[in-house]
């Protein structure tokens, strides 16, 4: 859901809370521009790493995501999530991916390979503190890690 923040300043990034429907909301904006947002209102706190943890719909076994916050329903092309990924050593997928959300991706640990064939050889490999953001429509991948890897991944619709 977009909401609009009424700025204070056009250089200072303007938090408010919302309540709608019920539900807490955060709003993060800058210069009156508005953001889908569908998350709830987290301070910090230690992430459990050992549970919580599934293979995404058409991932590989190997391939875990933990979502942090929020949700991305692809049928109706809204909402955003936030979401952990790792790659276990030697997981690869086989096809490229195209998606209509926007995504950004911040490798944290590991070793990330982008581009490698169906067999997963070749590709560009990555190290840790590399960035990537993608428009809708964008295709991406096939994606492998030698020695594993651990992704933070955002995902959010424009409105």
């Amino acid at each position: 859901m977009a909401r609009r923040c009424a700025p204070r300043n056009d250089n200072v990034v303007i938090a408010s809370k919302a309540k709608q429907s019920g539900l807490n909301m955060f709003c993060l904006m800058h210069k009156d521009v508005p953001m889908p947002v569908s998350k709830p209102h987290l301070e910090f706190h230690r992430v459990d790493m050992s549970s919580g943890w599934s293979t995404p719909p058409g991932y590989p076994a190997g391939i875990e995501q933990k979502i942090l916050a929020g949700a991305l329903d692809e049928e109706r092309g809204s909402g955003s999530r936030t979401r952990l990924l790792r790659f276990a050593p030697g997981v690869f997928t086989t096809a490229p991916f195209v998606h209509e959300y926007w995504e950004e991706v911040y490798l944290i640990a590991g070793d990330l390979t982008v581009g490698n064939d169906a067999e997963g050889r070749g590709g560009e490999n990555f190290p840790p503190g590399t960035y990537a953001c993608r428009p809708p429509g964008a295709v991406h991948g096939p994606f492998k890690s030698n020695g594993g890897c651990l992704l933070y991944e955002t995902h959010y619709y424009a409105e």
